[in-house]
């Protein structure tokens, strides 16, 4: 979109798309090809492994023809996505980000894009991501377009996008699309939307269909939206979900709960933000309830990295067999790229090890099943959230989605420090199950990053989570674009 008859459209958001669908100031070719031209001008960001410029157009022409004439359409028609590259999309190879999948193209699509296609989205492309989604970062050097490593971000091309759904924030934060699928197993739908400046909603977990996607634990991944503002993430959501309602929220009545060591180790840019935001919430009428120290992240240490560790194995090994692939897991480990994602597999995935509370190594199996039986540390984690929220007669959770805005891209990355402080927030509701969003809520003043702010609900509070966000969005402003 960088000519000037492109300009107008720039900003659009799937509301302001319509619109001009509607009135004829612009077609879905029109619209196709100003975000080609974007992802063409953008490649130093590396957010695709495979833009299907002329799968695009077609569908897009047809789209034109079938609104010339008349012919009824879906709620989505004309709009261009961009798909995260562990989703399966026919007739697109599907990655994961990894040289172990370079060949794959699968037959169908996963039945959440099939259900955004069905309603007219356009796919103008798989997004690159961290390697097999197995971290935070994005800083993976398979499947680069441009000259530095990994994904890059919307906002600074020397600072990472975050992960794993990395390529699908980073390309609707540089504009190149209009809405997004990702997946989201401890943070993905969320760590890089809040780095990039996007909305976006992990839903309750099993909302969703699971089908079609290349996993790293069952109980954990979900496939979530992502787009440029609360209202279209809603619309998003409602295509998938089939849920079209969103309750009546009133900002006087709002009650949102503080938690004392989701707001710990924050940079000063994301210290200052968060602040602004809860202040600024609070002149409004909000009730904001300090609700200290919470114990959610002890509760969480017992039953996260342990789940996903203890479930990676055995969902892979299904995911293959199902799917027809002819590798074994040991195969797939061997072509593994990042150096990350390969120590962790063969670590802990490959022989079925994580470390304890004193860091010895145990079988990861047996630190499972304590986490999943029935009043289990899972049980326990879940329980204690629905006990902040029915006490505190809470709506959601408030606190910065990262501890920190975006890190440089260099080796640095791969420091413990980096990782921990993207993760810190994001990690405990995935292991309950719950919904949470991230909202867009300002740039920093002195690195000029986006800080994301993020609202957990109680479980299946998708719908009213979402309401809360549009309305808080629109008193709070969006943010300016990169």
């Amino acid at each position: 979109m960088t000519h000037d008859k492109h300009q107008p459209f720039i900003d659009f958001t799937m509301a302001d798309a319509a619109q001009a669908f509607r009135d004829g100031s612009v077609t879905s070719t029109q619209l196709v090809l100003a975000c080609l031209e974007r992802i063409n001008a953008g490649k130093a960001l590396n957010a695709f492994v495979t833009v299907d410029a002329e799968g695009a157009l077609k569908a897009a022409a047809a789209i034109d023809h079938a609104r010339q004439t008349g012919i009824p359409l879906g709620p989505l028609a004309g709009i261009p996505i961009v798909v995260k590259d562990n989703i399966h999309c026919a007739g697109i190879r599907c990655t994961a980000g990894s040289p172990a999948f370079a060949d794959f193209v699968p037959v169908t699509d996963a039945p959440t894009l099939r259900k955004l296609r069905d309603a007219g989205a356009i796919v103008l492309g798989k997004t690159n991501m961290h390697e097999l989604a197995y971290g935070a970062t994005g800083y993976n050097g398979a499947f680069n377009t441009g000259a530095g490593r990994g994904v890059r971000n919307a906002y600074d091309q020397t600072r990472i996008a975050g992960g794993s759904s990395s390529g699908s924030a980073a390309a609707l934060g540089a504009r190149m699309a209009l809405g997004a699928l990702g997946t989201d197993t401890g943070g993905s739908m969320r760590i890089p939307p809040a780095l990039n400046g996007v909305a976006s909603l992990r839903p309750t977990w099993g909302r969703y269909s699971g089908l079609g996607v290349i996993p790293i634990a069952r109980t954990r991944d979900t496939v979530g939206p992502m787009a440029l503002n609360m209202h279209d993430v809603a619309l998003l959501d409602s295509v998938i979900s089939d849920e079209y309602a969103l309750p009546h929220v009133e900002l006087r009545k709002l009650r949102l709960g503080l938690p004392a060591e989701f707001w710990a180790n924050l940079d000063p840019d994301t210290r200052e933000v968060a602040g602004s935001v809860v202040t600024r919430l609070t002149q409004l009428g909000v009730t904001i309830i300090d609700l200290g120290k919470t114990g959610l992240m002890e509760l969480n240490d017992a039953v996260g990295f342990q789940a996903v560790v203890g479930e990676s194995r055995s969902s892979m090994e299904q995911y293959l067999k199902d799917n027809g692939h002819s590798m074994t897991v040991e195969q797939l480990a061997r072509k593994i790229d990042s150096p990350d994602v390969k120590w962790i597999y063969e670590n802990w995935v490959l022989p079925n090890k994580f470390p304890n509370a004193a860091g010895e190594l145990m079988d990861v199996t047996r630190l499972y099943e304590q986490a999943q039986k029935s009043g289990g540390g899972r049980d326990q984690l879940r329980a204690r959230y629905a006990e902040l929220f029915a006490r505190h007669q809470l709506d959601a959770l408030i606190f910065p989605t990262t501890a920190c805005v975006a890190p440089n891209a260099d080796d640095s990355i791969y420091e413990e420090e980096n990782f921990r402080r993207l993760i810190q927030n994001t990690e405990p509701m995935a292991s309950a199950g719950l919904p949470g969003l991230n909202l867009p809520a300002g740039l920093g003043s002195r690195t000029g990053l986006p800080v994301g702010m993020e609202f957990d609900g109680p479980q299946g509070s998708d719908r009213r989570l979402l309401s809360i966000c549009i309305l808080l969005e629109g008193v709070l402003g969006g943010i300016a674009r990169p």
